[in-house]
């Protein structure tokens, strides 16, 4: 019983001496990411330019690739052109998209976007004015396929957009850039019909380069990607472009020092043929590659469809002539057929066609799925195919040729959206990267078919699209994996 105050008298005066030399608590210091950065600073105004230079990249893209559409005619007529020498400048001018895409993405992670983005445009722009002055059909070949290399790293600037862009906003600004691609398009039809008739398509191609000079020296007003400084180490970098652009939106930043966690190595090939999305990735290239072979089937199909002035599927009455010099009147091995100005409109009427189901898409995408989406847009589509050999009007020839341009629109948007969500972060670029691949390849098919083998059978062109468009249906239907309100993967 003794020894009870002892011990409780020990134990205060031990408990006075803890509180007594307890030492203060060091609070670590706060960090934050550039993730964290970019959404704590919100939308504004540095969104809002980059938006509008970022996406006017589509606009120069869109003249670029729809311009062989418009001057097809020309060329074929000008140097007496078979059917596969015009087929065969679409087809080279994506040979060079599909390799250079490639080189200019392992350049863009390893030297910046930003600085391959302006190479991309000065390299285009450069060679899109040499084609002006092309003195033979093999110089115009060779001039346009490296036209289309360059073409190939405008994707930067999707890239940078996204990078910068808030996670909320991702979800409207990046469907909206549809807009700019239309832009071009409508553009370049709208030139081609005042320009060709007047001044020649050699003016046309120089009057078609000036968008994207402008665009060079717009440039500067962007920086380079925070998420590619600070991935190299370049943190003070990062931090000069987010209090930029704090500034611009007249906001803060984040307390503390900027941080980004180690990342593992990723973007293995592999990986994309594993086991657990072997089938998802052979499934998704099938569908990249046809509905490429049907958007750019449908472009060229629309040229060849008015150059050659069919009724009701057969070729007009009145035969093809060229004039040769002097000598008068000879018949010519090709088809020579100039655009009349209701061809342009009809052109322009379907080209319209891109932005009409974008409401319906977005409802569709939503509610029904990407899958079931994907699968009644690619199904619509082989039907519209099969429609154009109906026997009708030029109104009813307008109509198909624009809900098959609404429909191609939306077979797009659909397919980017789901296979940036089906791959998880480690391998998602990888997997975009391979499937933008394929699709140059459906791209460099689609002109020997739209414009070789319609010329000697529409029904069987038109079928072998409707084909391809129904085998893509049944593999959007039967995609293993939904990704409607699935939160993204970040590992595998």
């Amino acid at each position: 019983m003794a020894t009870k105050p002892t011990e409780s008298i020990t134990i205060l005066s031990l408990r006075k001496l803890s509180l007594g030399t307890a030492e203060p608590q060091v609070k670590e210091p706060k960090t934050f990411t550039v993730e964290d950065a970019v959404e704590t600073i919100g939308f504004g105004r540095f969104h809002i330019a980059l938006f509008l230079i970022m996406g006017s990249t589509g606009v120069v893209e869109a003249m670029e690739i729809m311009l062989i559409a418009v001057v097809s005619p020309v060329i074929r007529c000008e140097w007496q052109l078979e059917n596969w020498q015009v087929a065969l400048v679409t087809t080279m001018v994506f040979f060079g998209y599909m390799v250079f895409s490639i080189l200019f993405g392992l350049l863009a992670d390893r030297y910046g976007r930003w600085k391959i983005l302006l190479i991309s445009f000065l390299w285009g722009a450069y060679f899109s004015l040499l084609t002006s002055f092309a003195p033979s059909y093999i110089w115009f070949v060779f001039l346009r396929t490296m036209v289309g290399c360059g073409v190939s790293g405008h994707s930067q600037g999707l890239i940078i957009k996204t990078e910068f862009l808030p996670t909320k906003y991702r979800g409207y600004m990046l469907p909206l850039s549809q807009v700019f691609w239309l832009a071009g398009s409508l553009l370049i039809i709208g030139l081609a019909s005042v320009v060709i008739p007047t001044i020649g398509w050699r003016w046309l191609i120089r009057i078609a380069s000036i968008p994207g000079i402008i665009l060079i020296m717009a440039f500067k007003f962007i920086p380079e990607s925070a998420r590619f400084n600070v991935s190299t180490g370049n943190i003070q970098a990062a931090l000069a472009t987010l209090n930029h652009i704090a500034r611009m939106n007249h906001s803060v930043m984040p307390e503390g020092k900027l941080v980004e966690p180690v990342l593992e190595k990723r973007g293995r090939f592999a990986d994309l043929l594993d086991a657990k999305y072997l089938r998802t990735t052979l499934q998704i290239w099938v569908i990249w590659l046809g509905i490429s072979f049907a958007y750019y089937g449908v472009i060229l199909a629309s040229a060849e469809l008015l150059e050659r002035d069919l009724v009701c599927g057969s070729k007009a009455d009145s035969e093809v002539v060229v004039t040769g010099g002097d000598s008068g009147e000879s018949q010519s091995p090709c088809y020579c057929h100039m655009f009349a100005p209701s061809d342009y409109r009809t052109m322009i009427i379907s080209t319209i066609g891109e932005i009409a189901l974008n409401p319906l898409n977005i409802l569709g995408i939503n509610f029904l799925g990407r899958r079931l989406s994907l699968s009644i847009t690619m199904g619509c589509t082989a039907l519209f195919f099969l429609l154009l050999n109906i026997c009708t009007s030029s109104a009813g020839l307008i109509g198909f040729l624009f809900m098959l341009r609404a429909l191609v629109a939306a077979n797009f948007n659909t397919i980017y959206i789901y296979t940036a969500e089906v791959y998880p972060t480690a391998m998602r670029a990888l997997g975009m990267g391979t499937s933008g691949s394929l699709c140059r390849i459906g791209a460099m098919v689609a002109p020997f078919i739209s414009q070789v083998l319609m010329s000697a059978s529409i029904l069987g062109a038109l079928c072998l699209f409707s084909s391809v468009c129904v085998v893509c249906a049944i593999s959007a239907f039967t995609l293993p994996i939904e990704t409607k309100g699935r939160a993204l993967q970040q590992i595998k």
